[in-house]
């Protein structure tokens, strides 16, 4: 009996796409009721190995807020990803690389709605500017520059 369960095992194993092996990473995005874009940028975040449950709230001010983001660097979106926050459209391989590294902060945020940024409509015109955010009150610091 063990023979039969080791052979189905290793044969659904071999059977599997190698991303369906990959762990996925779980993310809760609060998200305003009427906002568009933040759906685009959880379906991009699902598509580079995220799993991300979507909650509609109106609170989004006060949970980024909470979670240690400044208002003037808020984004439209608020993630919860283990242990970290990340505002806004920040791209995937920011967000991996921070939960690779593990800083000491709260998380990393991208301000506004940039255009061409995953999940936005249009051209991409400057680079984005990431910051990493405490829950301290301590001043926002440069995490990457995309």
């Amino acid at each position: 009996m063990k023979h039969r369960i080791g052979a189905a095992a290793l044969a659904l194993t071999l059977a599997l796409p190698w991303p369906a092996l990959a762990d996925v990473i779980q993310a809760t995005m609060h998200k305003m009721p009427q906002c568009g874009c933040c759906e685009g940028h959880a379906a991009y975040l699902r598509e580079n190995g995220f799993a991300v449950d979507v909650k509609e709230s109106f609170e989004l001010s006060q949970i980024s807020a909470e979670a240690g983001i400044p208002p003037e660097l808020e984004g439209c979106h608020t993630i919860f990803i283990d242990g970290y926050v990340v505002g806004g459209h920040v791209p995937a391989g920011v967000i991996k690389r921070m939960l690779e590294e593990r800083p000491a902060i709260a998380g990393i945020t991208l301000a506004g709605m940039p255009l061409g940024s995953p999940g936005m409509d249009g051209e991409k015109t400057e680079p984005f500017v990431i910051y990493a955010v405490t829950k301290d009150g301590a001043k926002p610091t440069v995490y990457a520059t995309e």
